[in-house]
């Protein structure tokens, strides 16, 4: 009869070290945590971890507070990256440069990792984010229990993409991002591929350059050249780069229409300044025509005959751009005339 507790208490004690042992293998140690994270980064080959509601769930939502690091996700939907005025594979690449511009200034902190959450793999921690707009990118910090609490990246950090990004981490985190170390354009690879094929075509080349063969002793090539930079000073393409002007506008009373020419001095579309560039070139070459081909004519009657037609083409195009110089300005030409002429 004496056993019998005994027996009892050896199982209750069994149960009770099973259930602590399944607690604390349910239950992984912040240390536990952050390697796993260090894992991904490694494996990752910007540092970017991809998470999903199941990590999501693991390294945030039932990780005690506070926790020893602090997470920067970036929420992604591939179904809107072709969207382009959402900018998603332009910031996500920059995401992308940030995270790996902070492990190599930061090898071997684990305060800070840098993941990424995909809509349709993930809805279910987009809401518990209340994510309902994109591009979108939080900082969860240590302290923070609720995922909703989590600090949301103004929309003005984006505008200078990683270098803006980064000044966002280091005014919440406190840590040191440092200089963004971007990819250069061209790999290794591709810079020595590009100088063999340099020295093997540099003989070719010098022979080209020695029998005048090449483009820049082609005068065509030189014509185009001039034509394209008398239409682009011409176009005010300048003006409208510095600028920023639209090609178009829409009509405010209606949107389905477009406007081209806008009525006033003190803006010009970009489509304005092509056309008055096109009314020059048109002159222009009419000109350059009538110098140096027409005058080689010996036909006086067709020498006639086109010079009326080059009359006619560069009157019509000068009285377009008188028009439209005095619909926009409202500035009108008066003929002028000596005083001795009336």
């Amino acid at each position: 009869m004496a056993t019998e507790p005994s027996i009892a208490t050896s199982i209750l004690l069994l149960v009770l070290f099973l259930t602590t042992s399944t607690i604390s293998s349910a239950s992984p140690s912040s240390d536990d945590l952050v390697a796993e994270l260090e894992s991904l980064r490694a494996s990752s080959p910007s540092g970017v971890i991809h998470l999903n509601d199941a990590s999501v769930s693991r390294f945030l939502s039932t990780a005690s507070t506070p926790r020893p690091y602090s997470i920067l996700i970036f929420f992604d939907a591939s179904q809107l990256r072709s969207k382009p005025e959402l900018h998603l594979r332009e910031l996500r690449s920059e995401f992308g440069i940030l995270s790996d511009s902070f492990s190599k200034h930061n090898p071997t902190s684990s305060r800070l990792f840098f993941a990424e959450i995909e809509f349709m793999e993930s809805q279910a921690s987009f809401a518990q984010f209340g994510v309902n707009s994109l591009p979108h990118v939080r900082l969860v910090e240590p302290n923070h229990r609720a995922l909703k609490d989590s600090d949301p990246m103004d929309q003005g950090y984006f505008s200078r993409l990683a270098e803006s990004m980064s000044e966002f981490v280091e005014s919440r985190t406190g840590l040191e991002v440092g200089p963004i170390i971007r990819p250069p354009p061209l790999s290794r690879s591709q810079v020595v591929a590009l100088v063999v094929i340099f020295l093997i075509s540099m003989p070719f080349m010098v022979k080209k350059v020695i029998q005048g063969e090449t483009l820049l002793h082609d005068q065509k090539v030189w014509m185009g050249l001039a034509i394209f930079v008398y239409y682009f000073s011409v176009s005010g393409t300048m003006h409208g780069i510095i600028r920023g002007s639209p090609l178009f506008v829409r009509d405010r009373n209606n949107p389905d229409r477009l406007v081209f020419f806008y009525e006033g001095s003190g803006m010009q579309l970009g489509a304005e300044g092509f056309a008055v560039g096109f009314l020059y070139i048109i002159v222009g070459l009419m000109i350059a025509f009538v110098t140096h081909g027409l005058v080689r004519v010996r036909n006086v009657v067709t020498q006639r005959m086109f010079m009326l037609v080059a009359m006619a083409v560069g009157f019509w195009a000068v009285k377009k751009v008188i028009y439209l110089d005095n619909w926009k300005t409202g500035y009108a030409i008066h003929t002028y005339w000596p005083k001795r002429w009336r």
